[in-house]
């Protein structure tokens, strides 16, 4: 996957939007996890099909430890 710059919402920042950079996915069962970076700080996301936004920081912080 090549990493790409688009807009997010931000779910620490109350669902305010921001660019992020999507760096890399991976699968867990049927759901696609990003890595995506935002502002510096690597964050996990989930993108959402029927209204074309990634959701950043999404619950799942296994992935990395962040504060987004």
């Amino acid at each position: 996957m090549t990493s790409f710059k688009t807009i997010g919402r931000i779910h620490s920042l109350d669902g305010q939007e921001g660019e992020i950079t999507v760096l890399s996915e991976r699968t867990d069962g049927d759901q696609k996890i990003y890595t995506v970076d935002y502002k510096g700080v690597k964050c996990t996301a989930i993108f959402n099909v029927f209204v074309n936004r990634y959701y950043v920081d999404y619950v799942q912080k296994d992935v990395m430890s962040s504060n987004c």
